[in-house]
């Protein structure tokens, strides 16, 4: 029998946490599940492979007894071990018959998905399974959970101002009114996630969920990148050259901000914490940067063209 290495399977180090295998595991299982890889036997061994080895590295007495067990195999190696002469005895100490209840966080059942054989190796079987190597078949009591609903997905469109602040929605479901939060820090993409709202579940199994998929619209003061917004902000010529005040909007109002004296055109400001919310902690915000653009005179008085006028010429001299 030989060795399985689950670390390398899902692409993780040795010392992966929970949320890092989890993340690999959910990447993987959507590259090679069956339903996106029809036909194709390769990607369905790669699946099973993933699934096992999620199984092991997800569960903390799994994995702790699948590390003890690589540590010795890893010191067996570097003493020169020869293929088959690994001691198996102390790893496969299940007993025959013994059952086994495999869990899965998704609502498809492996054992559909793969015609109704075994969706685990030999390796697992004997280290996890408690078959103790000689009997390789009944050894298994799949814990069958029933097909949840399906998810329901809708889009939903919210103002900038509304994402920064957070607002809500009202949706009809099946007759009835439910009222979603959207919370402050909201970005185009995020998922708003309502719990057993979606589709029923079958022979008495939980419902799916109901996601509001959120989109951002234009604000026509305001870019947004990530957190911080960007804003266009005009001041005329006379405060650029001999500095002064000019005013900017935020989210929640103007704000006062001072130019030094011979500003240049096209100079941008920072404005800290004058961003948007972060989406999981609101009470953080993203930075402000204000670009200045010059506002120029027109329709000039004689005495204010004359006084132009002087300026060249002593800029000349």
């Amino acid at each position: 029998m030989e060795y399985k290495d689950y670390y390398k399977i899902l692409g993780v180090s040795k010392d992966a946490s929970e949320k890092e295998i989890k993340k690999a595991f959910r990447r993987l299982a959507r590259q090679y599940h069956p339903d996106v890889n029809p036909d194709d036997s390769q990607a369905e061994e790669r699946f099973k492979e993933i699934n096992e080895a999620h199984e092991v590295l997800s569960d903390p007495e799994k994995r702790q007894k699948y590390d003890q067990l690589g540590a010795d195999w890893q010191r067996w190696q570097q003493r020169g071990g020869r293929p088959g002469d690994f001691d198996w005895n102390q790893w496969t100490t299940g007993r025959p018959g013994e059952r086994v209840h495999v869990r899965y966080g998704t609502p498809e059942d492996l054992q559909d998905l793969f015609g109704g054989g075994s969706p685990f190796s030999d390796f697992f079987s004997q280290i996890f399974g408690g078959m103790g190597g000689a009997q390789r078949t009944g050894g298994f009591q799949y814990e069958m959970r029933p097909q949840r609903g399906r998810d329901y997905e809708q889009p939903v469109e919210i103002t900038l101002q509304e994402a920064y602040h957070g607002t809500a929605r009202l949706l009809q479901m099946d007759g009835q009114r439910l009222e979603v939060r959207i919370p402050a820090g909201a970005k185009t993409g995020t998922r708003v996630r309502m719990s057993g709202q979606g589709a029923s579940g079958v022979a008495g199994a939980p419902a799916g969920d109901l996601y509001l998929r959120v989109t951002v619209l234009p604000d026509p003061r305001f870019e947004r990148k990530g957190d911080d917004l960007h804003a266009t902000v005009s001041a005329d010529l006379y405060t650029l050259v001999l500095g002064g005040e000019i005013r900017v909007p935020t989210m929640t109002s103007e704000v006062a901000l001072t130019v030094p004296p011979g500003t240049q055109n096209g100079r941008t400001f920072r404005l800290r914490g004058k961003g948007m919310p972060h989406l999981r902690q609101p009470d953080r915000h993203g930075d402000l940067y204000a670009r200045v653009e010059v506002r120029l005179p027109t329709d000039l008085t004689q005495e204010q063209r004359a006084l132009f006028e002087q300026l060249r010429g002593l800029k000349g001299a």
